[in-house]
């Protein structure tokens, strides 16, 4: 009897040893992964998906905040110092990067992708940018992005590579798919125009032959003028325009007013520059708003 009492004990003994490794090595290992940090939501995402639980991703810009006018606090700045990498859109969406010093690798992502460049008259408010920053609406854009950041994941855990790749593959496999759906969709439409608050369809127009009319141009910050407000109740008067469509951190409070005097449908578009707290609750991903922003445009175009 007293013989089993001692094996029991040194099993207790060995067991709870265990515990304790287990335990201290799951910590460890959750303290050793290393950080990359990604400012709009569509890098955001393909990260996610690419790295899975591999890294821990920290949102420069938190969910639910303008990009247009985000400034970062010193809080995520240090989180930026901790990091291993360091993506962010450029094109001049984030002004804050002129002047930053990066103590890790970085990747300005407008340099990999192909931009669309801006044309005299097509953003009167905003030429100062030569450039139209909403590359992610573009699916082959997308595709580049994503190989970018997987060779860059690759460099940091070369150990994961098999997974990243096999990754890279499912998650280009998706932008395809929506490439091929919105073809599909917006290949015949009785409206060739949509309206919105401000342009961030330029992309999406280019490569699906629809025209964009904006209320003030790439930034949404501009205050229209009654100008403008009477060019856009003149388009949608010629274009036969049903919806028009603002998005979120912007102030809605105009395009609201036009929607209701030209007697037209007004509805959210989701220009992923940055997802909502709730979107994020959610657990919306890229693929899944892309897919509700082309129910919305093949409605608001009366495609076939």
């Amino acid at each position: 009897m007293k013989n089993l009492k001692i094996i029991i004990l040194l099993l207790l003994v060995v067991l709870g040893g265990l515990f304790f490794f287990v335990t201290n090595e799951a910590k460890v290992s959750t303290q050793k992964k290393p950080i990359v940090a990604v400012t709009t939501y569509a890098l955001y995402d393909i990260v996610h998906h690419i790295a899975k639980d591999s890294v821990k991703i920290v949102n420069i810009l938190p969910f639910g905040v303008d990009p247009h006018s985000f400034e970062p606090t010193p809080k995520l700045m240090a989180a930026l110092e901790k990091s291993s990498l360091v993506i962010y859109s450029g094109a001049g969406l984030e002004p804050w990067t002129k002047g930053f010093v990066f103590h890790s690798k970085v990747i300005d992502m407008s340099r990999y992708v192909n931009l669309r460049r801006l044309k005299k008259g097509d953003d009167s408010m905003h030429m100062h940018n030569s450039v139209d920053p909403h590359y992610w609406l573009d699916f082959g854009n997308m595709q580049k992005a994503t190989k970018v950041i997987t060779k860059a994941l690759i460099e940091l855990l070369p150990q994961n590579k098999k997974l990243y790749e096999e990754e890279e593959s499912r998650y280009i496999a998706m932008l395809q798919n929506l490439d091929k759906l919105y073809k599909e969709h917006l290949s015949s439409c009785r409206v060739k125009s949509v309206v919105v608050s401000h342009n961030a369809l330029g992309y999406l127009a280019r490569d699906y032959g629809f025209h964009v009319e904006s209320l003030t141009g790439l930034s949404p910050e501009a205050e229209p003028s009654a100008k403008d407000v009477t060019r856009i109740m003149q388009d949608i008067k010629k274009e036969g325009v049903t919806t028009i469509f603002f998005e979120h951190f912007v102030n809605d409070s105009i395009i609201k007013r036009i929607a209701q005097d030209a007697h037209i449908k007004l509805d959210v578009f989701q220009p992923i520059g940055n997802i909502t707290k709730d979107e994020a609750e959610a657990h919306l991903t890229y693929e899944d708003i892309m897919k509700k922003n082309l129910q919305k445009l093949s409605k608001a175009l009366m495609c076939q």
